[in-house]
């Protein structure tokens, strides 16, 4: 029942904030091209939206930590703060991004930095991981000092890439907090729910905007918090493996990027005939390469396609994730 009402609360407040935050940001002149739409059309769209997210994830977490304080209910407490505490860094990160456009790679290795609050709150927590057809692995001390801030930064950067597609990462992160929200139920890890439960709502009232034709973008602020909650939910809640399966949509899209230097410019479609076709034939990242697959698709087709791979993805991983699960602490 808590997390029901921490859902409705990111749910109103990110559909009441996106109006007036779009509104503002084309006041402040804060927009990007809506570049998939052809040539001719240079639609100027709202972006640096992912502001409204963060508040529906921020006022979903608070409605959760005061409805247990207030009916007296346990929780893990110093998790939960750490967690939001990351979550809140890595946003500032995404707002420094989207207003200044920082270098690739500092972009890459500054959600280090923003781990350290969860660092200092898991130091002395469970360092055994449970890795499917493995086993347990226990890897001590790396795993707080190391493990969790490369944990961080991958998971931040890799929803980053995927993007710019209207309702992509939206919808993509809709898929992954449901299932990472229906795992983490299941199985009784409530401190998962804190986090993933918030995040889904958010999204779930920011894609009502952000779907073709999109009226705003989320922007870095919304693409990097979306793979940090991700990362912090799973780590206090003793599941990393779940969080590995459900990014590898998103780790394919880096090995293509990786394989192509990471490309800046003609990651796009180019729009023939009201279907989208990789810019000169050369696949560069996942999305090109569903458009090379398909001989051409439109951006809801597109948008379509990667999500469905996002749920089968996160189908799999609930039939695989059976065993019992270890959260922090415990």
């Amino acid at each position: 029942m808590i997390f029901a009402v921490s859902f409705v609360a990111s749910v109103l407040v990110t559909l009441y904030s996106v109006p007036k935050v779009a509104r503002k940001l084309e006041m402040a002149k804060i927009t990007g091209v809506d570049i998939n739409k052809g040539a001719g059309n240079k639609i100027e769209i709202p972006e640096m939206g992912g502001i409204t997210i963060v508040m529906g994830f921020v006022v979903g977490v608070i409605t959760s930590i005061a409805l247990h304080i207030l009916f007296q209910l346990p929780f893990e407490s110093t998790y939960v703060y750490a967690g939001l505490a990351t979550a809140l860094i890595i946003a500032l990160i995404g707002v420094y991004d989207d207003l200044f456009d920082m270098a690739q790679h500092t972009k890459a290795f500054l959600p280090l930095a923003a781990s350290i609050p969860l660092v200092a709150a898991t130091i002395d927590s469970s360092r055994i991981i449970s890795i499917p057809f493995v086993g347990a692995i226990d890897f001590g001390i790396l795993y707080p000092l190391i493990l969790i801030p490369i944990g961080i930064a991958v998971a931040s950067n890799l929803t980053n890439m995927l993007a710019g597609f209207n309702g992509l990462e939206a919808g993509m992160g809709i898929a992954v907090f449901f299932f990472a929200s229906v795992i983490a139920y299941i199985k009784g890890v409530t401190i998962m729910l804190f986090f993933t439960v918030p995040m889904l709502g958010a999204l779930l009232a920011f894609l009502y905007y952000n779907k073709y034709p999109a009226k705003i973008f989320m922007g870095d602020i919304g693409t990097l918090s979306i793979g940090c909650v991700l990362a912090v939910a799973v780590i206090v809640g003793g599941f990393q493996t779940l969080g590995a399966m459900l990014v590898v949509p998103y780790v394919i899209d880096f090995f293509i990027k990786a394989y192509n230097r990471f490309p800046s410019k003609n990651w796009w479609g180019e729009l023939k005939n009201g279907k989208l076709y990789p810019v000169e034939g050369k696949v560069r990242g996942l999305c090109q390469l569903v458009m090379k697959s398909a001989n051409g698709i439109s951006e809801k087709g597109l948008v379509a396609v990667l999500v469905c791979l996002e749920i089968i993805v996160g189908i799999a991983a609930t039939l695989i994730l059976l065993g019992p699960a270890k959260p922090l602490g415990i």
